[in-house]
């Protein structure tokens, strides 16, 4: 296994250096040291299942030691490490999603009461050119609010501005030099640093906010929302010595705001670029979505079984998208093998899912945009097994299901409703994203068109 030696924050590795170090360069399988800590990066599809899949439990654990995991205390569930602790919390996160609606039609009633906004704001630039990115951003947020608070927020609203200034604020830093040193550096930490008392005075601004106004108005046994919820389980399990606990409360739902709202609306902002510089791909979805939906009000979740190309072109939207493309960095729980390399405890484990979503022999197309890569040969829609943009195993996304509906109603409404158009004044397009904590398109303008009714 070759190894290489870099002094950076391991986000900024990542972003910056590995597209020069992937797979097949150096193989399977190979280590870095961040700073002083060994790393292992794992390409290809092979590789990663065997890791998340086959022996999951050995690859499940988070580290512990890096910025991110301090300023947030690792009590939400995605940074948690592997144990009973993130087994309880996963499985109160899955089981409230589906309590509120995930996989019903009440999530969709919600999806479309946010996509009645995004329509409006829409309409006010018919004619004219817009920028998409706040419109995403706040349709995806406030989505997940409902589920999270029940309630949805204006889209200048000051709480929903604090909320994204905390995490692009403290995301920032995660890629800068302050993260390079902290994670390099144990000794850092252990200072006064001004970001780690603005991260926690925000924290516990919005903690005191969301648990004084839930604990004045709830129902016991009678929840809302996701607050209440979890306020119900404390009650229930009282003092036995779980690990729920009320300053859980707001990480946790930061926690899964932040993994709700940055990924899908990146996805979105990602696919309309792509949809109005490939035409002839926006108008044969508006073919199948006119003919499947004639004489229907909305679209329905169930719909998509059969808009195959429409399928095809949303999976294809979040290949090429990659939203997060070395997942969550992963550690070892125990000494163990990989591709018959051993690996012992505590290495961080990074997952290259670039590698598998644009892998040779994996994809027809893998270095283009091109829908076809997911359907077959009789034009039917078909996922292979090299789809993984949410990771794999125990640790795959907890919104996965939530994202393929939003993705799903919002771009079906609005290409039933919209033509997008690149601005003939705009230049060419710039696929190349920014790098941060999650890749986002370069900032864009888009023309938006009435279409005439079918």
């Amino acid at each position: 296994m070759q190894c290489f030696y870099i002094m950076c924050s391991a986000v900024q590795i990542c972003l910056a250096h590995f597209k020069h170090m992937t797979y097949p360069s150096y193989g399977d399988v190979y280590s870095i040291f961040i700073g002083p800590k060994p790393a292992v990066i794992i390409n290809g599809m092979k590789a990663i299942k065997e890791a998340m899949v086959t022996k999951a439990s050995d690859f499940a654990g988070r580290p512990q030691d890096l910025f991110v995991n301090d300023v947030t205390k690792s009590k939400g569930v995605i940074l948690a490490d592997y144990g009973s602790s993130w087994r309880e919390h996963r499985r109160f996160a899955l089981m409230t999603l589906r309590n509120f609606g995930l996989g019903k039609n009440l999530m969709e009633d919600r999806i479309h009461e946010e996509i009645k906004y995004t329509v409006s704001t829409l309409e006010k630039s018919i004619g004219k050119t817009m920028s998409p990115q706040v419109m995403f951003h706040n349709a995806a947020s406030n989505i997940i609010c409902q589920v999270l608070f029940a309630r949805r927020y204006e889209y200048d609203n000051a709480l929903i501005k604090v909320i994204v200034r905390c995490f692009t604020e403290n995301s920032k830093i995660a890629n800068g030099p302050w993260a390079m040193l902290y994670d390099s550096f144990p000794l850092i930490r252990y200072l006064p640093l001004p970001f780690m008392k603005a991260f926690k005075n925000t924290v516990e601004n919005l903690v005191n906010e969301f648990i004084r106004e839930h604990k004045k108005t709830r129902v016991p046994g009678e929840p809302r929302d996701f607050v209440d919820c979890y306020l119900d389980e404390l009650e229930k399990r009282g003092d036995d010595g779980s690990s729920f606990s009320e300053d859980r409360i707001c990480l946790y739902a930061l926690d899964l705001h932040f993994a709700g709202t940055d990924t899908t609306s990146n996805t979105l902002l990602t696919g309309f670029l792509y949809l109005m510089n490939y035409p002839h791909v926006q108008e044969r979805c508006q073919r199948e979505i006119d003919r499947v939906l004639e004489g229907k009000d909305r679209v329905s979740f169930e719909d998509r079984h059969n808009m195959p190309y429409v399928q095809a072109v949303i999976h294809e939207i979040q290949r090429v998208a990659n939203t997060v493309p070395l997942s969550v960095f992963h550690c070892t729980t125990k000494d163990t093998e990989l591709m018959g390399y051993s690996i012992p405890k505590g290495t961080m484990i990074i997952e290259n899912l670039t590698s598998v979503l644009s892998e040779e022999g994996q994809w027809k197309f893998p270095h283009e945009f091109n829908p076809e890569n997911f359907l077959d040969d009789k034009g039917e829609f078909v996922k292979p097994e090299a789809f993984m943009p949410f990771s794999a195993g125990p640790r795959v996304c907890l919104g996965e299901g939530l994202a393929r509906m939003e993705l799903f109603l919002i771009m079906v409404t609005l290409l039933r409703k919209f033509k997008f158009i690149w601005p003939e004044d705009a230049g060419e397009p710039d696929f190349t994203p920014v790098y941060g904590v999650t890749l986002t398109p370069k900032p864009y303008r888009m023309k938006v068109q009435l279409r005439t009714p079918q």
